[in-house]
């Protein structure tokens, strides 16, 4: 029987802009990440510094199209209670492709294992949004040893059939698309294609200010820019359908159903591309599941309201810390 309870089904919006996705404030600068290789690929990591010493390890893991800074306004609001680390998945943010091409959600989770396994900072507290989402649910299913929770924002799990708002996302995995896309936006403003990506990932644009906008549409341009980005794109797409096909062990939903750390489950009542009717498919797959509403949410609550998940993943981690103990202290 799964342990969903609804945390909050009305709450009062505040005001929450995100950094922009790669560049310093005022700079126009990209920050400097710390390149880590593993097998196949090179992962830039960002992180801040914790307040005190000792405090429990967290990795956050972004969405298609996203990058560590996706992190940044929630990773500020937990530096007293998560040593955080967020990483850059291979070809997005300062990360570049795996050597093998391979993009699957499989490839994007052993990208995460490695590091892990690497770094040495396993079991953590995993994050994921969208994308991330389903890798870190891939991984929590099939490595339990790297974790200690899960909080998935807009988990990218297979939704059948897809709200119509989120078809042109799963149209990026199919031949030619991408190339027929760089021929429609070729020559129509960055600001409009910026625009139009905030569109679809928050619940209120409007609340975006006009600096971190414009710093938006640098890194945007920036993004665009790349040789490999929309290569990028078209084959985590593909790798995402991909996935949402599978059938037997691998399935996602399956998956989900072997997940035995808690889980922290964050929906959006205003997202595009992850509908909130997923949220009760969810809380019953995750056996030990809490759920987060947000009404005026979009794609990216952890940018949107960042002190309110920060708020209810406390709760998890003292939650975590209280069955940590418990099972320490069971008589063997």
């Amino acid at each position: 029987m799964s342990g969903l309870r609804e945390m909050s089904e009305s709450v009062v919006p505040e005001v929450a802009i995100p950094d922009a996705a790669e560049v310093d404030r005022g700079s126009g600068a990209l920050r400097a990440l710390t390149p880590v290789p593993v097998p196949g690929c090179v992962l830039n990591v960002d992180g801040v510094e914790p307040e005190r010493e000792g405090l429990p390890p967290a990795v956050f893991v972004h969405g298609l199209g996203g990058s560590t800074q996706n992190w940044s306004l929630l990773m500020d609001r937990l530096a007293g209670d998560v040593d955080g680390q967020a990483v850059d998945l291979p070809g997005f943010g300062q990360s570049p492709p795996p050597d093998d091409a391979d993009l699957s959600v499989s490839a994007h989770m052993r990208a995460v294992v490695e590091y892990l396994e690497l770094s040495g900072r396993g079991p953590v507290h995993l994050f994921g949004n969208s994308l991330g989402g389903a890798v870190v649910t891939r991984l929590a299913a099939l490595r339990p040893d790297l974790v200690h929770s899960l909080t998935l924002i807009s988990p990218a799990l297979p939704e059948v059939p897809p709200q119509h708002t989120a078809l042109p996302t799963g149209l990026l995995a199919m031949p030619g698309v991408p190339a027929v896309f760089g021929k429609l936006t070729k020559g129509q403003p960055v600001e409009q294609q910026t625009e139009a990506l905030l569109d679809l990932c928050y619940g209120d644009p409007g609340l975006i200010d006009a600096e971190r906008r414009r710093e938006m549409v640098a890194e945007y341009q920036r993004r665009m820019a790349l040789p490999y980005s929309m290569d990028v794109l078209a084959r985590t797409a593909r790798g995402i359908v991909r996935a949402y096909t599978e059938r037997g062990p691998q399935a996602l939903w399956r998956q989900a159903e072997q997940v035995t750390v808690p889980v922290l489950l964050v929906y959006g009542l205003r997202d595009k591309l992850v509908s909130y009717r997923m949220a009760r498919r969810a809380g019953l797959a995750f056996r030990d599941s809490r759920l987060l509403v947000l009404p005026e949410a979009g794609h990216v609550a952890m940018m949107e309201y960042p002190d309110l998940v920060a708020a209810q993943f406390r709760e998890l981690l003292v939650e975590t810390a209280a069955k940590v103990a418990a099972k320490v202290a069971a008589p063997r």
